[in-house]
């Protein structure tokens, strides 16, 4: 059972999708969040293909690798230092860049942002200013 609140979102959705065309040079920023995760990926439409996909949960393993050998006192410290957001739209931010240094390596500098029908706020607007951030240009 679809709700009233999910039909206006794919509504904004497609109304948003007519407008907005990702190519090989330019592909298309994604986003898709949920109520626990964030998933973004870089869409080549012309050719039907994802580029580059980055997600909260790749970057939740990208940080144990790095925290391992790390005391307590050093990751609290890091966390504070790095950013002032919290929470949700502190990972939101974090995918951003990490989304924006994956492509980078593949020399992509220019992108076009599909929110997915979402509004632009919170965690959505936090990946975007993180990729901004990082040096992808929207």
């Amino acid at each position: 059972m679809v709700t009233e609140k999910q039909q206006k979102r794919h509504r904004r959705h497609k109304r948003v999708r007519a407008k907005i065309y990702g190519t090989g040079k330019v592909p298309r920023l994604c986003v898709f969040r949920s109520n626990r995760h964030v998933w973004t990926q870089l869409i080549d439409d012309e050719k039907g293909k994802t580029l580059v996909e980055a997600s909260d949960l790749e970057l939740k393993k990208l940080k144990t690798k790095k925290e391992k050998g790390k005391t307590t006192t050093e990751k609290l410290k890091i966390k504070k230092e790095e950013t002032p957001r919290i929470g949700k739209v502190a990972i939101a931010y974090d995918v951003g860049k990490l989304i924006a240094e994956k492509a980078k390596d593949l020399k992509i500098e220019k992108v076009v942002f599909d929110r997915g029908g979402y509004k632009y706020r919170g965690r959505v607007k936090a990946l975007a200013e993180g990729a901004r951030d990082a040096g992808l240009k929207f």
